[in-house]
């Protein structure tokens, strides 16, 4: 067994990396904000006079970071008082794909992984208990939205997607006691939701491991 030390050592390390894509993602999303701003101040009143709104417009996406972790997401559904035992056998969950409960004692690797097929529920409610975002779809999902999400997981450490055939909406995220449906990736509410809970204040164990269990 790990020592106290290693493991909070190996903590550390999988927070720093968690920090280092959020960096990496809000640096790409903040550069691309720039360029679209530049090209319509450019049109409008020249590079000189936009210099200052350039900097400005990009604070403001910093805020509304800070208020997408802050704020309900709307139309999300909670749960409470979710159990937490290490089962071996198959569990029943009350909800569609899960959200907590209890699980199998080894994760599902999320650690930015897409799965194309079906994976284990019990497994993956243990990668939800370390902070990951699970990212579901049905046979009704438009293959332009199951790219657009795969591609945004494919770029998130804690998070993984899968298949869910038998689930009620064609497109759903999922935290630990948290659930959302949208109609489409570009529904702003994807951004947020993954702001709000990809190792947020509703993990269980934070800075748990991504990697190192369960693989397809």
């Amino acid at each position: 067994m790990a020592s106290p030390k290693n493991q909070n050592t190996a903590a550390a390390a999988r927070r720093a990396k968690l920090d280092e894509a959020r960096r990496k993602e809000r640096a790409r999303e903040r550069r691309s904000r720039i360029i679209t701003i530049t090209a319509a101040v450019v049109v409008v009143a020249g590079l000189v006079a936009g210099g200052g709104y350039l900097m400005s417009a990009a604070d403001e996406q910093d805020k509304a970071e800070e208020q997408a972790r802050t704020s309900p997401v709307t139309g999300e559904k909670s749960w409470d008082d979710l159990t937490q035992e290490h089962v071996q056998t198959p569990v029943d969950y009350p909800m569609n794909p899960p959200v907590g409960g209890d699980h199998n004692p080894v994760w599902m690797n999320c650690d930015a992984d897409v799965y194309t097929e079906a994976i284990p529920n019990e497994n993956a409610v243990h990668s939800l208990e370390h902070g990951a975002v699970w990212v579901t779809y049905n046979d009704k999902a438009k293959e332009s939205d199951v790219k657009a999400l795969s591609e945004r997981v494919a770029r998130t450490p804690y998070s993984l997607m899968s298949p869910v055939k038998d689930q009620k909406d064609p497109l759903m995220l999922s935290a630990w006691g948290k659930q959302l449906t949208v109609k489409s990736a570009t529904d702003a509410r994807v951004a947020q939701f993954f702001t709000k809970y990809v190792q947020g204040a509703q993990t269980p164990e934070p800075g748990a491991a991504c990697s190192g269990g369960v693989a397809k």
